[in-house]
């Protein structure tokens, strides 16, 4: 104990020392966790994206303030797990290397499907960069070593565990259906009159005729190239079900290779869509996703040990935020 009140003692005489010798203190120290200690600029880095955020939402100052305070404790709580954590993994030798994390990357974008496109869109929308990620990651593998060698025990999933998962979540492993469509489009405008919505409606009922008489698909579009009738053939691309509007998904979902829809009136206008082909995936059985279930259980549960864990090591190290 006496080597850490030297130490922040010694922390406050740099302190002083930057206030006599500078007339703008840049930094200083807003905690210390044992021999370390975390700078005011390393909490406001951490801090920033998500005060940021809550400025943007536009709440009444009281409550922007509150909502200021309490993510800036939270913050400052996660930065000393951190330090605690890093400073166990150093003096148990605990690293992850890059080849670890790359391949704990791959395992997410396995298991949701992801392309690195996907992956980066989903960060974004968490307003988290593909760093920011890859160090969240590496913190979670380095917990999980730093737990399996701390409980001095090994977690175990056992197969009624990983059976009642499949059971409760057995919409995440059914098979996909994915659909490559076409369209025929009129585009209709806001400001147009229900007569003139009524006249496009019965014209691309006059389509739909021609396509179910067996005129292609591809083919009735040339027959109002010169007119003043302008519609649109485009090629969409393939989708997931889920991915479409409940308007196509309603039209579409009894729908094989080969079939269109009756006119669909959407928010861009009214649509005949064409299933050119399709892709189905089967739904995955028990067995072929066990790994992964053992996977996501193991994560709970080091979640759940790591915050009983560091609270253990929080009591027993020396902590002091200074204000």
């Amino acid at each position: 104990m006496q080597k850490y009140k030297i130490i922040i003692a010694l922390i406050y005489i740099v302190i002083l020392n930057t206030y006599a010798y500078s007339a703008e203190v840049v930094d200083r120290v807003v905690a210390v966790v044992n021999e370390e200690i975390i700078s005011l600029s390393e909490l406001s880095n951490t801090l920033n994206p998500y005060a940021q955020r809550i400025k943007s939402l536009g709440y009444p100052p009281e409550k922007e303030r509150e909502m200021l305070f309490k993510v800036r404790e939270d913050m400052l709580n996660q930065l000393i797990n951190q330090k605690l954590t890093d400073q166990e993994s150093k003096k148990y030798s605990i690293s992850v290397s890059e080849k670890e994390l790359d391949n704990a990357i791959e395992r997410v974008k396995e298991v949701n499907n992801y392309t690195d496109e996907d992956l980066r869109s989903m960060l974004a929308r968490e307003d988290m960069t593909i760093e920011g990620y890859r160090s969240k990651v590496k913190e979670h593998l380095i917990r999980s070593k730093l737990l399996n060698y701390a409980i001095k025990s090994k977690i175990i999933i056992t197969k009624d565990e990983i059976t009642s998962y499949y059971n409760s979540n057995i919409e995440k492993f059914r098979g996909e259906k994915k659909y490559y469509l076409k369209n025929i489009i009129k585009r209709v405008g806001l400001d147009i009159s229900d007569n003139e919505k009524q006249n496009i409606r019965s014209k691309m009922e006059e389509i739909h005729d021609k396509l179910k008489g067996g005129k292609k698909f591809e083919d009735v579009i040339t027959d109002y190239v010169d007119s003043d009738f302008d519609i649109k053939n485009l090629d969409l691309g393939m989708f997931k079900y889920n991915e479409l509007s409940p308007e196509i998904q309603e039209a579409i979902k009894e729908l094989k290779a080969g079939d269109f829809t009756k006119v669909v009136e959407t928010e861009v206008g009214y649509q005949i869509i064409y299933v050119e082909k399709t892709e189905e995936k089967q739904d995955k059985s028990l067995e072929e996703v066990t790994p992964e279930i053992q996977e996501i259980l193991f994560g709970e549960l080091v979640e759940r040990k790591f915050e009983t864990w560091i609270g253990d090591l929080r009591q027993k190290s020396h902590i002091k935020v200074i204000k």
